[in-house]
C-alpha cells in the first residue's frame, strides 16, 4: 500500500506540474483581436467589407476576431495610414490615395487618371504586371504589410447641374481624391475635401456642386443619388484600385493559417464587389431614374485623355519607383489595345 501511495503521490505530483505548465498555452488559445477600419460608411460596408469579416470570423472559430470599424469610426480616413502604422488599428481597407500613405506608389491608389478601362484590369495588373510586388515592397518600408489589391467601381461625377461638356466642369467644387482632384484642376474643377459621412450634407447645402468618388452604384447605395441629379457616363478610370493592409508587427504575429484565411476572404471580398459593381453600373443607368445621364462627346473626351497621357509622364518624373509603374501601365494598355476586342474597344 505504502509503495502504492508513494506511486501515486508522484504520479499525482508530475500531473499537478504538468498542468501548470501547460497554463500558459491554454492562455495562448485566448482569441487574437484586430480592429480593423474601412473607408465606407455603414451603407457602403454593408456590401464592400462586411460580409468578408463576418466570414473571417466564423471560419476563425474563436482563433481570432476582427473589429470592423466604418469611416471615421476610429480615426478620419487621412489618418488611418498613421494610425494602422504606429499600431492604434490593426488593418484597414482603403485606397493608399485618400489615407495619404508615404510611399512612391500611392498616387496610383484609388483612380490614377484613364489609366484603367475595366475592372479586370486591376487584378490583371497586380498578378500579372509585376504590381503586386512593387506594393509589397514599398509598403514594408514603411512598416506595413500589403495583403492585397482588388478592383472597385469607376469613377464618373454625380452632379447638381448637368455636364455636357468640359466647360460645364468650369468652378464645379467636387468632392475626389486626391491624384483625381490634382488632374481635374485642368479642367476647373475644385477639388474639395471631406469625412466621407459629411458629402451628403454638404451637397444638400450647397457647399460641393457634385462628387468624383465612385460609380452609379455607390450613388444609389450610399443616398448620394438623392442629393444630385445628374450622372456623366465619361469615366474619369474604369476602376478603383483599392487594398486591404494591416501592421506589419501585428501582422507577423499571427498564426500562418490565419493569415491565409485572411488572404482568401479579402480575396473573395475584392471578387464579391467586382461582380456586384459590374452589374449595378449597367442595372442602375437603365432601371432607375432619379440620375439623369449625361456625355461629353467622344471628340471632346479625347482631350481629356490626351492631358491624362501627359500627367502620366509628370508623375513619371518624379522618382524611379514611380516610373517603373507608370511603364507597366503604358505596357498593359498598349497590349490591350492591340488585342482588340474584347480588351479594348476604339
Amino acid at each position: 500500500m505504502t509503495t502504492t501511495r508513494r506511486k501515486f503521490l508522484a504520479t499525482g505530483a508530475l500531473a499537478a506540474g504538468a498542468a501548470t505548465l501547460a497554463a500558459p498555452a491554454v492562455r495562448a488559445q485566448t482569441p487574437i483581436k484586430w480592429r480593423l477600419q474601412t473607408y465606407a460608411g455603414a451603407a457602403l460596408g454593408e456590401h464592400v467589407i462586411k460580409p468578408a469579416v463576418e466570414a473571417f470570423n466564423t471560419i476563425a472559430q474563436g482563433q481570432m476576431e476582427i473589429e470592423l470599424y466604418f469611416a471615421d469610426q476610429l480615426v478620419p480616413t487621412a489618418e488611418l495610414f498613421r494610425a494602422m502604422q504606429k499600431g492604434t488599428i490593426d488593418a484597414v481597407q482603403s485606397d493608399d490615395d485618400s489615407m495619404a500613405s508615404p510611399t512612391d506608389v500611392t498616387v496610383f491608389g484609388g483612380y490614377f487618371p484613364l489609366a484603367l478601362r475595366y475592372s479586370l484590369d486591376v487584378p490583371a495588373l497586380f498578378n500579372h504586371y509585376g504590381l503586386k510586388e512593387i506594393w509589397e515592397e514599398e509598403y514594408a518600408k514603411v512598416g506595413v504589410k500589403h495583403i492585397s489589391a482588388g478592383s472597385w467601381d469607376p469613377c464618373h461625377f454625380a452632379t447638381k447641374d448637368p455636364i455636357n461638356s468640359l466647360a460645364d466642369l468650369q468652378g464645379k467644387r467636387v468632392f475626389t481624391f486626391p491624384t483625381a482632384g490634382r488632374f481635374l484642376t485642368r479642367f476647373g474643377v475644385v477639388p474639395v475635401t471631406l469625412p466621407w459621412e459629411d458629402v451628403e450634407v454638404a451637397l444638400q447645402t450647397g457647399e460641393l456642386d457634385g462628387i468624383a468618388w465612385s460609380g452609379i452604384t455607390e450613388d444609389y447605395t450610399v443616398g448620394w443619388a438623392n442629393v444630385t441629379n445628374y450622372f456623366l457616363t465619361n469615366n474619369i478610370s474604369g476602376a478603383w484600385i483599392g487594398h486591404f493592409f494591416a501592421n506589419m508587427d501585428r501582422w507577423n504575429e499571427v498564426p500562418p493559417h490565419l493569415q491565409e484565411l485572411m488572404k482568401v476572404c479579402f480575396e473573395q471580398s475584392h471578387y464579391y464587389r467586382q461582380h456586384w459593381y459590374w452589374a449595378g453600373e449597367a442595372r442602375l443607368r437603365v432601371e432607375e431614374t432619379k440620375l439623369q445621364l449625361t456625355s461629353i462627346p467622344d471628340a471632346e473626351w479625347a482631350t481629356v485623355e490626351a492631358e491624362a497621357a501627359k500627367f502620366w509622364d509628370e508623375i513619371a518624373a518624379e522618382s524611379p519607383v514611380k516610373a517603373k509603374v507608370v511603364e507597366i501601365i503604358k505596357k498593359y494598355n498598349d497590349t490591350m489595345t492591340k488585342a482588340g476586342r474584347p480588351y479594348r474597344y476604339g
